[in-house]
Protein backbone atom coordinates (compact mmCIF):
# COMPACT_ATOMS: atom_id res chain seq x y z
CA UNK A 1 0.00 0.00 0.00
CA UNK A 2 1.55 2.98 -1.16
CA UNK A 3 1.52 5.94 1.48
CA UNK A 4 -0.73 8.56 -0.85
CA UNK A 5 -2.93 6.62 -3.20
CA UNK A 6 -5.40 8.75 -5.43
CA UNK A 7 -7.99 7.10 -7.99
CA UNK A 8 -10.06 8.66 -10.65
CA UNK A 9 -9.86 12.13 -9.20
CA UNK A 10 -12.43 14.26 -11.11
CA UNK A 11 -12.23 18.31 -9.92
CA UNK A 12 -15.31 20.02 -11.74
CA UNK A 13 -16.26 23.89 -11.88
CA UNK A 14 -19.42 25.19 -12.60
CA UNK A 15 -19.65 26.87 -15.60
CA UNK A 16 -22.81 28.34 -17.86
CA UNK A 17 -26.29 27.63 -17.92
CA UNK A 18 -25.77 24.43 -15.54
CA UNK A 19 -22.36 23.40 -18.04
CA UNK A 20 -19.97 21.76 -15.77
CA UNK A 21 -16.17 22.44 -16.54
CA UNK A 22 -14.22 19.33 -15.94
CA UNK A 23 -10.44 20.67 -14.71
CA UNK A 24 -9.23 17.14 -13.56
CA UNK A 25 -10.28 14.21 -15.37
CA UNK A 26 -9.90 10.83 -13.97
CA UNK A 27 -5.94 11.42 -12.30
CA UNK A 28 -4.22 8.15 -10.97
CA UNK A 29 -1.27 8.99 -8.66
CA UNK A 30 0.71 7.47 -5.83
CA UNK A 31 3.76 8.31 -3.67
CA UNK A 32 5.63 5.54 -1.70
CA UNK A 33 6.89 5.98 1.70
CA UNK A 34 10.04 8.50 1.40
CA UNK A 35 9.52 8.76 -2.01
CA UNK A 36 10.25 12.27 -3.97
CA UNK A 37 7.43 12.36 -7.07
CA UNK A 38 7.04 15.20 -9.72
CA UNK A 39 4.08 16.23 -11.01
CA UNK A 40 4.99 18.90 -14.10
CA UNK A 41 3.06 20.25 -17.01
CA UNK A 42 2.16 23.52 -18.35
CA UNK A 43 0.03 26.15 -15.83
CA UNK A 44 -3.33 25.19 -16.71
CA UNK A 45 -2.82 21.81 -16.81
CA UNK A 46 -4.34 20.66 -13.02
CA UNK A 47 -1.40 20.17 -11.12
CA UNK A 48 -2.01 22.52 -8.07
CA UNK A 49 -5.80 21.57 -7.98
CA UNK A 50 -4.79 17.87 -7.60
CA UNK A 51 -2.04 18.93 -4.69
CA UNK A 52 -4.56 21.07 -3.22
CA UNK A 53 -7.17 17.81 -3.71
CA UNK A 54 -5.02 15.99 -1.17
CA UNK A 55 -5.56 18.29 1.69
CA UNK A 56 -9.30 19.18 0.75
CA UNK A 57 -8.11 22.79 -0.22
CA UNK A 58 -9.83 22.82 -4.10
CA UNK A 59 -10.88 26.61 -4.01
CA UNK A 60 -14.46 27.24 -4.11
CA UNK A 61 -16.84 26.66 -6.35
CA UNK A 62 -14.76 23.91 -7.74
CA UNK A 63 -15.04 20.21 -6.00
CA UNK A 64 -14.12 16.68 -5.95
CA UNK A 65 -16.79 15.28 -7.85
CA UNK A 66 -15.65 11.68 -8.36
CA UNK A 67 -12.84 9.58 -7.12
CA UNK A 68 -10.99 8.69 -4.04
CA UNK A 69 -7.80 9.80 -1.85
CA UNK A 70 -6.34 7.93 0.24
CA UNK A 71 -3.32 8.43 3.20
CA UNK A 72 -1.65 4.95 4.53
CA UNK A 73 -4.92 3.40 3.70
CA UNK A 74 -7.35 6.25 5.33
CA UNK A 75 -10.16 8.21 3.00
CA UNK A 76 -9.64 11.71 2.71
CA UNK A 77 -12.41 12.37 1.18
CA UNK A 78 -14.98 10.89 4.19
CA UNK A 79 -12.57 13.10 7.06
CA UNK A 80 -14.76 14.71 9.23
CA UNK A 81 -14.19 18.68 10.52
CA UNK A 82 -11.71 17.47 13.45
CA UNK A 83 -10.14 14.72 11.74
CA UNK A 84 -9.33 16.87 8.73
CA UNK A 85 -7.78 19.23 11.05
CA UNK A 86 -5.77 16.53 12.62
CA UNK A 87 -5.07 15.46 9.32
CA UNK A 88 -3.51 18.99 8.00
CA UNK A 89 -1.60 19.57 11.37
CA UNK A 90 0.19 16.19 11.35
CA UNK A 91 0.20 14.46 8.72
CA UNK A 92 0.63 16.42 5.76
CA UNK A 93 2.45 19.90 5.05
CA UNK A 94 2.61 22.40 2.03
CA UNK A 95 4.46 25.10 0.77
CA UNK A 96 2.81 26.89 -1.43
CA UNK A 97 4.59 29.02 -4.61
CA UNK A 98 4.11 32.55 -3.76
CA UNK A 99 6.00 33.06 0.20
CA UNK A 100 4.94 36.57 0.31
CA UNK A 101 1.53 35.80 -0.52
CA UNK A 102 1.55 33.24 1.70
CA UNK A 103 2.52 34.60 5.06
CA UNK A 104 0.81 37.32 6.91
CA UNK A 105 2.38 40.76 6.57
CA UNK A 106 0.99 42.20 9.83
CA UNK A 107 2.82 39.30 11.89
CA UNK A 108 6.44 38.50 12.05
CA UNK A 109 8.19 35.83 10.79
CA UNK A 110 9.04 33.63 14.06
CA UNK A 111 5.53 34.61 15.70
CA UNK A 112 3.68 32.62 12.25
CA UNK A 113 6.18 29.78 13.03
CA UNK A 114 4.99 29.55 16.91
CA UNK A 115 1.36 29.65 16.05
CA UNK A 116 1.79 26.74 14.04
CA UNK A 117 3.44 24.89 17.00
CA UNK A 118 0.94 26.29 19.58
CA UNK A 119 -2.04 25.00 17.61
CA UNK A 120 -0.43 21.55 16.38
CA UNK A 121 1.44 20.59 18.86
CA UNK A 122 0.20 22.69 22.08
CA UNK A 123 3.59 24.19 22.81
CA UNK A 124 3.33 26.49 25.77
CA UNK A 125 4.28 30.53 23.68
CA UNK A 126 7.86 30.06 25.49
CA UNK A 127 8.66 26.50 24.19
CA UNK A 128 7.16 27.99 20.91
CA UNK A 129 9.50 30.13 20.60
CA UNK A 130 12.43 28.55 21.31
CA UNK A 131 11.28 25.99 19.04
CA UNK A 132 10.70 28.44 15.94
CA UNK A 133 14.30 29.89 16.19
CA UNK A 134 15.36 26.17 16.08
CA UNK A 135 13.56 25.46 12.77
CA UNK A 136 14.54 28.70 11.38
CA UNK A 137 18.29 27.74 12.08
CA UNK A 138 17.30 24.42 10.54
CA UNK A 139 16.42 25.73 7.08
CA UNK A 140 19.39 27.65 6.77
CA UNK A 141 18.42 31.37 7.71
CA UNK A 142 21.15 33.22 9.19
CA UNK A 143 21.08 34.42 12.98
CA UNK A 144 17.51 33.23 13.38
CA UNK A 145 17.13 35.33 16.74
CA UNK A 146 16.84 38.05 14.78
CA UNK A 147 15.42 36.80 12.01
CA UNK A 148 12.57 35.34 14.19
CA UNK A 149 11.74 39.42 15.02
CA UNK A 150 11.50 40.58 11.36
CA UNK A 151 8.32 41.16 9.16
CA UNK A 152 7.91 39.50 5.88
CA UNK A 153 8.45 42.37 3.92
CA UNK A 154 12.11 42.68 5.57
CA UNK A 155 13.04 38.98 4.12
CA UNK A 156 14.37 37.98 0.89
CA UNK A 157 12.29 35.85 -1.37
CA UNK A 158 14.95 32.78 -0.51
CA UNK A 159 14.50 33.95 3.87
CA UNK A 160 10.50 33.79 2.93
CA UNK A 161 10.12 30.28 1.36
CA UNK A 162 12.53 28.92 4.15
CA UNK A 163 9.95 30.32 6.74
CA UNK A 164 7.15 28.65 4.87
CA UNK A 165 9.43 25.39 4.79
CA UNK A 166 9.63 25.71 8.69
CA UNK A 167 5.72 26.24 9.04
CA UNK A 168 4.60 23.18 6.53
CA UNK A 169 7.68 21.04 8.88
CA UNK A 170 6.69 22.22 12.18
CA UNK A 171 4.83 18.71 12.77
CA UNK A 172 6.99 16.80 10.96
CA UNK A 173 4.28 15.48 8.34
CA UNK A 174 4.97 12.49 6.68
CA UNK A 175 4.04 13.97 3.33
CA UNK A 176 4.59 17.26 2.01
CA UNK A 177 2.93 19.14 -1.12
CA UNK A 178 5.17 21.47 -3.03
CA UNK A 179 3.30 23.49 -5.33
CA UNK A 180 5.78 25.58 -7.51
CA UNK A 181 8.41 26.40 -4.54
CA UNK A 182 11.36 27.53 -6.68
CA UNK A 183 8.96 29.42 -9.00
CA UNK A 184 9.32 32.95 -7.58
CA UNK A 185 12.76 32.51 -6.49
CA UNK A 186 16.02 32.94 -8.69
CA UNK A 187 18.02 30.17 -10.02
CA UNK A 188 21.24 30.27 -7.05
CA UNK A 189 18.35 30.29 -4.12
CA UNK A 190 16.19 27.83 -6.25
CA UNK A 191 18.75 25.45 -6.09
CA UNK A 192 19.32 26.57 -2.39
CA UNK A 193 15.87 25.23 -1.38
CA UNK A 194 16.26 22.47 -3.60
CA UNK A 195 19.08 21.12 -1.14
CA UNK A 196 17.17 21.87 1.64
CA UNK A 197 14.24 20.06 0.63
CA UNK A 198 16.37 16.73 -0.07
CA UNK A 199 18.17 17.24 3.08
CA UNK A 200 15.58 17.38 4.60
CA UNK A 201 13.94 14.47 3.10
CA UNK A 202 17.37 12.36 3.81
CA UNK A 203 16.52 13.25 7.25
CA UNK A 204 13.15 12.41 8.26
CA UNK A 205 12.89 10.23 5.36
CA UNK A 206 9.96 12.11 3.99
CA UNK A 207 7.55 11.63 1.31
CA UNK A 208 6.80 14.82 -1.51
CA UNK A 209 4.80 15.65 -4.31
CA UNK A 210 6.35 17.95 -6.02
CA UNK A 211 4.76 20.21 -8.69
CA UNK A 212 6.36 21.75 -11.30
CA UNK A 213 5.95 23.67 -14.66
CA UNK A 214 10.22 23.17 -14.63
CA UNK A 215 11.30 19.61 -16.40
CA UNK A 216 15.14 20.62 -14.92
CA UNK A 217 13.37 21.16 -11.11
CA UNK A 218 11.59 17.93 -11.70
CA UNK A 219 14.83 15.68 -12.86
CA UNK A 220 17.06 17.39 -9.92
CA UNK A 221 15.04 16.70 -7.16
CA UNK A 222 12.46 13.52 -7.94
CA UNK A 223 12.94 9.88 -8.22
CA UNK A 224 9.62 9.40 -10.39
CA UNK A 225 7.63 11.79 -12.75
CA UNK A 226 3.94 12.23 -13.62
CA UNK A 227 3.21 13.91 -16.61
CA UNK A 228 0.32 16.09 -16.62
CA UNK A 229 -1.81 17.60 -20.34
CA UNK A 230 -5.41 18.84 -19.86
CA UNK A 231 -6.36 17.87 -16.67
CA UNK A 232 -5.30 13.88 -17.80
CA UNK A 233 -1.70 12.65 -16.58
CA UNK A 234 0.06 11.14 -19.63
CA UNK A 235 3.27 9.61 -18.84
CA UNK A 236 4.28 8.14 -15.64
CA UNK A 237 7.70 6.92 -15.26
CA UNK A 238 11.18 7.05 -12.76
CA UNK A 239 12.71 10.36 -13.61
CA UNK A 240 15.90 8.85 -15.60
CA UNK A 241 13.58 7.10 -18.13
CA UNK A 242 11.23 9.87 -18.60
CA UNK A 243 13.91 12.11 -19.21
CA UNK A 244 15.98 10.03 -21.42
CA UNK A 245 13.15 7.89 -23.40
CA UNK A 246 9.92 9.88 -23.16
CA UNK A 247 7.02 8.15 -24.49
CA UNK A 248 4.60 10.26 -25.03
CA UNK A 249 4.61 13.34 -28.00
CA UNK A 250 3.55 16.07 -25.21
CA UNK A 251 6.33 14.66 -22.72
CA UNK A 252 8.97 14.74 -25.53
CA UNK A 253 7.47 18.37 -26.51
CA UNK A 254 8.90 19.54 -23.09
CA UNK A 255 12.14 18.21 -22.91
CA UNK A 256 13.02 19.58 -26.42
CA UNK A 257 11.73 23.06 -25.55
CA UNK A 258 14.24 23.37 -22.02
CA UNK A 259 17.07 25.70 -22.45
CA UNK A 260 20.37 24.12 -21.99
CA UNK A 261 24.05 25.03 -21.73
CA UNK A 262 26.53 23.86 -24.58
CA UNK A 263 30.30 22.94 -23.27
CA UNK A 264 31.12 27.19 -23.50
CA UNK A 265 28.40 27.59 -20.65
CA UNK A 266 26.16 29.46 -23.23
CA UNK A 267 22.72 29.06 -23.56
CA UNK A 268 21.09 26.89 -26.14
CA UNK A 269 17.68 28.05 -26.58
CA UNK A 270 15.25 25.06 -28.13
CA UNK A 271 12.24 24.76 -29.63
CA UNK A 272 9.05 26.26 -28.12
CA UNK A 273 5.90 24.14 -28.01
CA UNK A 274 3.74 25.26 -30.15
CA UNK A 275 -0.04 26.27 -29.25
CA UNK A 276 -1.32 26.68 -26.14
CA UNK A 277 -3.03 24.40 -23.52
CA UNK A 278 -6.50 23.70 -23.58
CA UNK A 279 -9.45 25.85 -21.44
CA UNK A 280 -11.44 24.58 -19.65
CA UNK A 281 -14.36 25.23 -21.81
CA UNK A 282 -12.34 23.87 -24.80
CA UNK A 283 -14.34 20.21 -25.68
CA UNK A 284 -11.43 17.89 -27.48
CA UNK A 285 -12.64 14.86 -28.37
CA UNK A 286 -10.30 11.87 -27.81
CA UNK A 287 -7.02 13.31 -27.01
CA UNK A 288 -6.46 16.19 -25.90
CA UNK A 289 -3.23 17.02 -26.93
CA UNK A 290 -3.99 16.20 -30.66
CA UNK A 291 -4.53 19.56 -32.33
CA UNK A 292 -0.68 20.18 -31.03
CA UNK A 293 0.45 17.05 -31.40
CA UNK A 294 2.84 16.73 -35.04
CA UNK A 295 2.48 13.03 -34.75
CA UNK A 296 -1.65 13.48 -34.38
CA UNK A 297 -4.18 10.69 -36.67
CA UNK A 298 -7.62 10.83 -37.16
CA UNK A 299 -8.44 8.12 -34.81
CA UNK A 300 -6.51 10.14 -32.11
CA UNK A 301 -9.95 11.93 -31.75
CA UNK A 302 -11.72 8.72 -30.88
CA UNK A 303 -9.06 7.29 -28.43
CA UNK A 304 -9.84 6.86 -24.58
CA UNK A 305 -6.76 8.77 -22.80
CA UNK A 306 -5.91 6.16 -20.55
CA UNK A 307 -2.26 4.97 -19.35
CA UNK A 308 -0.64 2.13 -20.81
CA UNK A 309 2.46 0.38 -19.78
CA UNK A 310 5.20 0.97 -22.49
CA UNK A 311 8.01 -0.29 -19.71
CA UNK A 312 8.97 -1.86 -16.92
CA UNK A 313 8.20 1.00 -14.73
CA UNK A 314 6.57 3.50 -17.51
CA UNK A 315 3.22 3.95 -18.79
CA UNK A 316 2.13 6.19 -21.59
CA UNK A 317 -1.67 7.42 -22.59
CA UNK A 318 -0.37 7.51 -26.81
CA UNK A 319 -1.33 4.76 -28.40
CA UNK A 320 0.17 5.95 -31.63
CA UNK A 321 3.75 5.96 -29.52
CA UNK A 322 5.86 7.53 -32.81
CA UNK A 323 8.93 6.62 -30.89
CA UNK A 324 8.95 3.37 -29.87
CA UNK A 325 10.54 1.93 -33.28
CA UNK A 326 13.88 0.25 -32.41
CA UNK A 327 16.95 2.94 -31.99
CA UNK A 328 14.65 6.36 -32.13
CA UNK A 329 14.31 7.08 -28.03
CA UNK A 330 18.64 5.78 -28.00
CA UNK A 331 19.05 7.71 -30.82
CA UNK A 332 17.59 11.14 -29.70
CA UNK A 333 18.92 10.79 -25.85
CA UNK A 334 22.54 10.57 -27.46
CA UNK A 335 21.89 13.58 -29.45
CA UNK A 336 20.54 15.51 -26.43
CA UNK A 337 23.57 14.38 -24.42
CA UNK A 338 25.99 15.64 -27.02
CA UNK A 339 24.13 18.99 -27.19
Amino acid sequence: MSLLEIESLRIEFPGEDEERLVAVKGVDLAVEQGEVVGLVGESGSGKSLTCRAVMRMVPEPGAISAGSIRFDGEDVLSLGTSELRDFRAHSVGMIYQNPFGSLNPTMRAGAQIAETLKVNRGLSNKAAKVESVALLDRVGIEDPERRYRAYPHELSGGMCQRVMIAIATASSPRLMLADEPTTALDVTTQAQILKLLAKMRAEEGMAMLLVSHDFGVIAQACDRVAVMYGGHIVETGPVETIYHEPEHPYTRALLNSVPELDSAGNVQRRAALAGHPPELSDFIPGCVFAPRCEHAKQDCAGIEMKLEKVGADQESACPVRPYAEAGARSAERAARVEA
